[in-house]
């Protein structure tokens, strides 16, 4: 079951702050699906290639081209704040 610093720690790169009863509950969910994740690789076989999908797939993918792009100032006309010809949003990066 993982621990009170690993809930503290995903809370606080998420940046949600949490009560001691949902830092309970979510120790107990994170708990129950990791115990499903244990049971699933103890089914897994040896000689199963673990795949992506169920089925065969290909050419999944369309072929790229070259196509006009939007103006800059349609693409600019419902922003908020706007620098330099680009969006312009609050930095969101924290130095430790």
């Amino acid at each position: 079951m993982p621990g009170e610093s690993d809930i503290d720690h995903v809370a606080r790169v998420a940046r949600l702050r949490l009560s001691e009863e949902e830092k309970s509950r979510l120790r107990e969910q994170v708990g129950v699906i990791l115990e499903a994740a244990a049971r699933v690789q103890e089914v897994a076989a040896d000689d199963v290639p673990p795949t992506s999908y169920a089925v065969p797939r290909s050419n999944v993918l369309r072929a790229d081209e070259q196509r006009p792009c939007l103006p800059v100032e349609e693409a600019l006309a419902a922003a908020p704040e706007v620098e330099s010809d680009r969006f312009k949003v609050p930095r969101v990066v924290e130095m430790e």
